[in-house]
This record gives structure tokens, C-alpha cells and sequence, in this order.
């Protein structure tokens, strides 16, 4: 059952998407956090320039809404080349990838989210592409079947995925450069608020930044999404200042809580806990007494979960670990619910 979380670290509409294009940094030097992986592609970019030759295709890959999309456009700003973006999902056949490939210039960029999702036949069509810049098509069938290769400019790959563990084999040995995007610390994602605010013309305290950073699960796109919700309320219920107070009661309505969970979030740990006798269970019976799809789940709430200690992932399925007991006020003892009673009160 698909739900709009404000907790998500996707983006849930063409309307915030623009919004948070309108607040991504443009060069790695407005980037605030990821130092390490900044570090880094600043060495590969500088030394590609120096060389005069594309970037190595590149693979980001993390959580949603850390900055990976943001991380593709900047590199292409820095190289000073084109950017075409493009899905996983969205290339169905090798002549929706021809059309692309075929158009790009010199050490242009081409991005593809959720890269482990292309199709085989789309994927190992374009291994020649990445490793020789080239691609074989095939013309006609059977006995009359050739192939004609067509040579490409070099041009640099950038995948993305949250999954990198999907990846086949083939594909990720290809990427040259592969970085993993963490979820950011409070103080980093306090900083990107207040950039944010500054942008929107929103008036934030630093407490208020700070409460809004310590509930974004340690991720951008939700401090920022978290930011749009506390500005509509403070205008609304308060002065239109963002004071932590203001924060607290925003979000409190919007039920996150001081951590940053949601109610599905606290409905998949009360899950665990109450009908499986805190676990290991699977995540399929998880999803299925929640009524949610388990990629949901394992995408969007396992994450935060998992890097908070509150979750574990045995052989056996998924655990809940005491400090999950602690938050939600419940004792390690707790008891399924007797027949008629209500799982989630």
C-alpha cells in the first residue's frame, strides 16, 4: 500500500522535485557534508582535466536522498560538459540506450538512477559501450543478421543505486570510480538547513536548524522536506520565526517524533515485537501484517532503522534490538496481543 511519508528519502512529486533542485548545491565547493567522497572526485576530476580526458564512469551509491543525482550534475558542471539523465526502468530495449549514447559528445555525462534495475539485454548491450566506446547493433534476423558497430565519443557513465549488492558482477567491475554516500551527521544536516533557509527566505534559529537536523534521519532531502513543513506552520501558527519550539510542535503534528521516526516506521518495530515476539522474522511477513510492499520496507524504513541500532538483519530475518524497546516504551517481554485486540493502539 504506497504511502507519502515525510520521512521518505525519495521524492514524492514533480512539485518537490523541483523544490529540491532549487536547493541543490551546484559545485562541489557549496557541498556540505560527504568530505571524504568530495575529497576524492575532486582528485579524479582534477587529474581527468589535467589529462584532458573524460572522467571513469562512475558508480554512486547509498540510501535515497543523500545526494547521489546532486553528485552526478556537479561532476558534469566541473568537467564542464553536458549532463543527459535517464532510469534503470526507463530503458526497456538497447535502442532506448542507442538513441542516448549516440547523441553525446565528447566527455559528456550520461546518468542512470537505479542503475541495477536496467534489464539484462539493456545491460550487457552496453558493456562494449563502457569499456571501448562502441556499441554492435544488430540488423535484421536469422541468416540475414548482422551486426555493424558504431563508434561512440568517449563519454563517462555515472550510475546510482541503492542496491549496489543487485548489481551484477559485469556491470559494477566496469565502473572505475565507486563511492558510497553515508547518511550525514547532525551538524552537517543543521548546516544544510540553514543554506536551505537562506535560499527560501525562511527566518530559522539555529536551536530551530537543529531540531529540524536532529529528526531528518540523516538525510538532506527529508531536513529539507522537514524545513518546507515547519515554515508552513510557523507562518501559519506562529510568527513565521522557526524557533525549536515551533519545530517540536510542527513536527509532533506531523507525527515524527524526536528521532525521526514516523508511524510506519514504529508500526514495523511494534510489528516485529508484538506478533513475532520481537523476532528474527521475515521481511515478507512483516509486509504482509503490515499491508506494505517488502520493498518498501527493505528501501525506505530498514535503513534509518538498521543505522539507529533499533533493527537487526540475522540469517533468520529481522530482530528488534533493545534499544527500539527503550524508545517505544516497552518492555522485552512484551506479549503478543490477545485475539480481538487492536496491534497498533
Amino acid at each position: 500500500m504506497a504511502r507519502e511519508r515525510i520521512v521518505a528519502g525519495s521524492d514524492q512529486n514533480r512539485e518537490e522535485e523541483a523544490f529540491n533542485w532549487a536547493l541543490r548545491p551546484r559545485t562541489l565547493s557549496e557541498l556540505i557534508g560527504q568530505k571524504s567522497v568530495v575529497e576524492k572526485i575532486s582528485i579524479s576530476l582534477e587529474a581527468a582535466r589535467r589529462r584532458g580526458e573524460p572522467l571513469e564512469h562512475v558508480l554512486f551509491h547509498g540510501p535515497p536522498g543523500l545526494g547521489k543525482t546532486t553528485m552526478a550534475h556537479i561532476v558534469a558542471r566541473e568537467m564542464g560538459v553536458n549532463i543527459q539523465s535517464t532510469s534503470g526502468p526507463a530503458l526497456e530495449r538497447p535502442g532506448d540506450l542507442m538513441g542516448i549514447l549516440s547523441n553525446l559528445e565528447e566527455g559528456d555525462v550520461l546518468f542512470i538512477d537505479e542503475v541495477h534495475r536496467l534489464p539484462r539485454v539493456v545491460e550487457e548491450f552496453l558493456y562494449p559501450a563502457m569499456e571501448e566506446f562502441k556499441l554492435n547493433f544488430t540488423v535484421d534476423k536469422g541468416a540475414f543478421a548482422r551486426i555493424l558497430p558504431f563508434q561512440l565519443k568517449r563519454f563517462t557513465l555515472i550510475g546510482a543505486t541503492t542496491r549496489a549488492g543487485f548489481l551484477t558482477a559485469p556491470l559494477r567491475e566496469r565502473f572505475g570510480i565507486v563511492h558510497y554516500l553515508d547518511f550525514y551527521p547532525v551538524e552537517e544536516l543543521r548546516d544544510i538547513v540553514l543554506r536551505s533557509a537562506g535560499l527560501l527566505q525562511v527566518k530559522v534559529e539555529a536551536e530551530g536548524a537543529l531540531e529540524i537536523a536532529s529528526r531528518a534521519r540523516g538525510t538532506p532531502r527529508i531536513a529539507n522536506r522537514l524545513l518546507r513543513r515547519v515554515r508552513d506552520f510557523a507562518e501559519v501558527k506562529a510568527d513565521g520565526r522557526v524557533t525549536q519550539e515551533v519545530t517540536r510542535q510542527g513536527l509532533q503534528l506531523e507525527g515524527v517524533d524526536d528521532l525521526g521516526l514516523d508511524d510506519l516506521d514504529r508500526k514495523l518495530l511494534r510489528c516485529i515485537i508484538e506478533f513475532y515476539d520481537g523476532g528474527p522474522v521475515g521481511i515478507e511477513a512483516i509486509a504482509a501484517t503490515l499491508n506494505e510492499e517488502s520493498d518498501t520496507l527493505v528501501d525506505m524504513v530498514e535503513p534509518y532503522l538498521l543505522k539507529t541500532g533499533f533493527l537487526a538483519r540475522t540469517a533468520r530475518g529481522r530482530l528488534v534490538r533493545p534499544p527500539a524497546y527503550q524508545h517505544l516504551g516497552l518492555s522485552p517481554n512484551q506479549r503478543k496481543p490477545e485475539a480481538g485486540q487492536t496491534l497498533f493502539p
